[in-house]
């Protein structure tokens, strides 16, 4: 309990970290979201838990293929907000194409073989 407890403590202060540097240093706080900082996190808790390799490494793959859909959050996003589109709308939509991509990506990875 007391491990699980340290995962989200480091996590959270990650994440409230990233929100604080935003309010002032934008585009540092950009590079650091865009660092695939929970990625590696759940890579080291893996590893502190002694998971395979073998099991680390297929889902970093997984999520290589996943985070390609994701992208179409980070494009739709500002052009639906500088289009004039309310934030939570912007966000709704955006939210909702990416989920779209993902829905059409599933399928023609399994195509290709790959399995998540």
């Amino acid at each position: 309990m007391l491990y699980f407890a340290i995962r989200v403590l480091v996590s959270a202060l990650l994440i409230a970290a990233i929100s604080e540097i935003a309010r002032r240093h934008s585009g540092f706080a950009a590079l650091l979201a865009a660092l695939p900082l929970t990625s590696l996190l759940a890579f080291i808790w893996l590893n502190l838990q002694a998971t395979p390799a073998e099991e680390i490494a297929a889902l970093s793959i997984q999520i290589f293929w996943l985070v390609l859909p994701s992208l179409v959050l980070f494009l739709l996003f500002p052009v639906l907000l500088r289009a004039g589109i309310g934030f939570w709308l912007s966000l709704s939509l955006s939210i909702a194409g990416t989920l779209a991509c993902y829905f059409a990506l599933l399928p023609l990875l399994r195509r290709f073989g790959v399995t998540l």
